[in-house]
């Protein structure tokens, strides 16, 4: 077998990524806004304080131990053979960043970006979780996620592992490609969302006797754009940070990169601006919001070799498909979702991964990389989902996942952190929530 390289990267190189890393944060601001804006008033600290609270145990809990099972190309590794062939399934570091130099390596850049995406993916359950998912219960199944699902996945992708061998030892295109998570972050992500939202069920009054579900608005429009706006930093950031480090894209792309995940957050913006127009008559903010944010899940996985054009077509599919899904959850599975984790980050990211595969061109290495990237989707339909359903369910088991009645009732900033968000103002009546 061929081992697959590490990128080497130059002073140059190394400085960009170390800039670029910095803006990641915005992009976790940016969801945690979006989360609170689109859940209720009585719920708006809560929100924002679950945010804070899943950042820190995501990134504590990789630094003891999701390193260890994600690694980094060429770092040590267990292997198993079949066919003649070694496929590397899970990363053999040791824990507490022991053995890793903190210095400006490679691995060092890789590792830091990676303690603050897997916070990243932590904050997308949040919002199909939101307005009745307990403080205590979101870190710990935080811990599930940081701890094993994230790093084992990542592995699999950005540590060397089997799905990116799969060029190497199969010869399907370059492998599995994502280079800034469209998968790893924003589909592991919105799987576990999917999964919370069939464990904690929908809000008090979601759904009434006839099985219609009603209408719960978010408390804030500008809460929810405001976060679109920082998250389109961050992603900057955390696309350009990806494709140097996992991609081994030279410094000077970071400009395509930059200019895709632009345009595919606009064109979806757009494309949710149209959609709503004609199904409403007048733009739907959260919507357009959800769609904004599509585009940039959706752009990760092929932001450094997909065309400008190809980018547009990307978040344009991504936008209209946000818009439809969120429907087709609510009315068609009855699944109560109000942040929109599960369209904008599970199908948005599943897109991106199928577009790169569809519109990338690979110079000489087009052949099956499309089978590369639907092998990838099916791991994370086929395995991902049922290993964070299992876990969270076997959590609820043992400590319950869901508020109160009367807890939820009196919203989430009174009944677990016993002041609310917005004391001189007057939230949202009863209506909202009566059966």
């Amino acid at each position: 077998m061929t081992p697959l390289p590490a990128p080497v990267l130059s002073q140059i190189a190394v400085a960009l990524c170390i800039l670029f890393i910095l803006l990641v944060p915005l992009a976790a601001a940016g969801l945690a806004l979006i989360n609170a804006g689109l859940g209720r008033a009585h719920s708006a600290a809560h929100s924002m304080l679950a945010s804070l609270s899943v950042i820190a145990v995501a990134a504590t809990v990789y630094f003891v131990c999701g390193f260890s099972w994600q690694g980094f190309i060429g770092q040590p590794a267990h292997v198993f053979t079949v066919g003649g062939r070694a496929w590397s399934w899970i990363a053999a570091e040791p824990p507490f960043f022991r053995g890793l130099r903190l210095d400006g390596s490679t691995a060092s850049l890789a590792a830091w970006l990676q303690m603050l995406s897997v916070g990243l993916a932590a904050l997308i359950p949040l919002g199909a979780g939101a307005d009745r998912w307990r403080l205590g219960a979101s870190c710990a199944s935080t811990a599930l996620l940081a701890g094993w699902t994230y790093p084992l996945f990542a592995h699999w992708v950005w540590g060397g592992g089997w799905l990116a061998q799969l060029g190497v030892n199969y010869g399907l295109g370059r492998g599995f490609v994502d280079a800034g998570g469209s998968s790893s972050i924003q589909v592991v992500g919105g799987l576990t969302a999917l999964a919370m939202a069939w464990i904690l069920g929908p809000r008090r009054g979601k759904y009434g006797s006839n099985g219609l579900p009603n209408a719960i608005p978010g408390h804030s429009a500008v809460l929810v754009l405001a976060g679109c706006m920082l998250a389109w930093l961050g992603w900057l950031g955390l696309n350009s940070a990806g494709a140097i480090l996992f991609t081994g894209a030279e410094t000077g792309r970071v400009v395509l990169v930059a200019v895709n995940t632009t345009l595919s957050a606009a064109s979806a913006a757009l494309a949710g601006t149209v959609v709503t127009s004609m199904r409403f008559g007048k733009p739907d903010a959260s919507l357009i919001a959800n769609g904004w944010t599509g585009g940039l899940a959706a752009s990760s996985a092929g932001c450094a070799v997909l065309d400008p054009a190809e980018a547009v077509i990307v978040g344009m599919v991504a936008g209209g498909l946000t818009a439809w899904a969120a429907d087709w959850l609510e009315f068609g599975l009855k699944v109560d979702d109000p942040g929109g984790a599960i369209s904008v980050h599970a199908l948005g990211g599943i897109w991106g991964v199928l577009a790169l595969g569809v519109l990338a061109q690979f110079s000489g290495q087009t052949s099956g990389q499309f089978l590369a990237q639907l092998v990838g989707v099916a791991t994370l339909i086929g395995f991902v989902l049922p290993l964070t359903y299992g876990l969270n369910l076997l959590l609820n088991r043992f400590y319950p996942q869901r508020v109160s009645v009367d807890g939820e009732r009196q919203g989430m900033d009174l009944h677990e952190l016993g002041a609310d968000a917005y004391p001189e103002f007057v939230s949202h009546s009863e209506e909202f929530i009566q059966r």
